[in-house]
């Protein structure tokens, strides 16, 4: 069997990543969309894990995080939301990376009914968002914060 090269993990992990994020955009999805949705963001962030940062790692997570949280999976979301939000805390990851770990953790919270967390997570997504450096980044943050 022919080993994969880094080059090729790389390509895999991004490719995956915007189709996830298409679909992700998509409205109407068929349930078969639903589970490639799954697969890619899962597939992307298993690339990562083999060649990515700490933050590729993050992003990931988070996409995954989003992907069920859109599916209203609270259990999967909830975990990697939390797997996205330590990943951050280990590896000192914080800028807008930090405020969506935050925002994933409120979303998951949400599609789990538990209110109090929700709040607790927006909180710290807020707080988190006056320390990103960019402010088209800030805006889609609180952008975001708001669909919750």
């Amino acid at each position: 069997m022919t080993a994969i090269t880094k080059d090729i993990h790389k390509k895999l992990a991004i490719d995956n990543f915007n189709q996830t994020w298409d679909l992700i955009e998509k409205e109407n999805r068929t349930k078969m969309e639903d589970d490639t949705m799954i697969h890619m963001a899962h597939t992307s962030r298993f690339h990562w894990g083999i060649i990515g940062e700490p933050v590729n790692l993050s992003r990931g997570e988070w996409q995954i995080s989003r992907v069920y949280s859109i599916l209203k999976r609270a259990e999967p979301a909830l975990y990697h939301a939390k797997r996205n939000l330590e990943i951050c805390l280990e590896n000192q990851i914080g800028d807008f990376d930090l405020a969506f770990a935050y925002e994933a953790l409120a979303r998951a919270h949400m599609i789990a009914g538990n209110i109090e967390e929700v709040h607790h997570y927006k909180m710290l997504a807020t707080q988190a968002s006056e320390h990103i450096k960019k402010e088209a980044d800030r805006k889609l943050l609180l952008d975001d914060l708001k669909t919750i």
